[in-house]
């Protein structure tokens, strides 16, 4: 039985943060250099780590976010091996070389704790939903993990004129230094199935990527703050 398992075990650590199979992320934690993760999203560990909810570093930040904006985070500090998930969600790992992400709350499963981050506002939104919608921006050198529900795509913007059109309900993450807009249709075979008649996407161009998940969950997307 041994045998058949052995297939399943970890790999040797080969960088601060791995997938483990599509579905888990696994973490080489050492003392000193904290990680900040969703809460309940830890699954097993190994050494010695500890968990601190809401840690005085989130709550400075939470001070400016109102209900709903932002993900509920813990720290976690130690040495050894930490094993985190999302309800089976797809794990997507990137390590920032001192650039920066924009993520929605919603699918961001943890970071390395130094890195510089905090809620902004997407400009050119707000006449599309009162003061506008707000996401977590992370910037510096380190790593960052997101899930997503299924596999995503990733899409180079390419820096052309073209723009790309994402339904927000599907969008995980893009650069932040790309120009972001709304634009509102109106079709009728909108109103068949989910759809209320008038759709909405938004627009980016510029430099940069964008990460869509094939999953249109919108119980917690983007926040609207009015």
């Amino acid at each position: 039985m041994i045998q058949q398992l052995a297939g399943f075990a970890p790999a040797p650590v080969a960088a601060r943060m791995e997938n483990h199979g599509n579905h888990m992320l696994k973490v080489a934690m050492q003392t000193g250099n904290d990680l900040l993760a969703r809460v309940g999203s830890m699954v097993a560990y190994e050494g010695f780590v500890q968990y601190e909810p809401n840690p005085p570093a989130v709550r400075q930040i939470a001070k400016d976010w109102m209900t709903g904006e932002g993900a509920p985070l813990m720290k976690c500090s130690g040495d050894g091996l930490l094993y985190l998930s999302d309800y089976g969600a797809n794990v997507v790992v990137i390590n920032l070389n001192g650039d920066a992400i924009s993520v929605n709350a919603t699918n961001l499963l943890a970071f390395d704790a130094h890195l510089t981050w905090g809620v902004e506002r997407v400009k050119g939104l707000a006449k599309f939903a009162g003061q506008g919608l707000w996401n977590t921006k992370i910037s510096g050198q380190g790593w960052v993990a997101l899930t997503s529900r299924g596999k995503p795509i990733v899409v180079d913007c390419g820096g052309g004129e073209d723009e790309t059109y994402v339904d927000p309900d599907a969008l995980v993450a893009w650069s932040p230094n790309l120009k972001v807009k709304g634009k509102r249709s109106f079709k009728a075979q909108s109103l068949i199935g989910r759809g209320s008649g008038e759709a909405f996407q938004m627009a980016f161009s510029g430099q940069g990527i964008v990460v869509v998940q094939p999953s249109e969950d919108s119980t917690d997307r983007l926040r609207v703050r009015g």
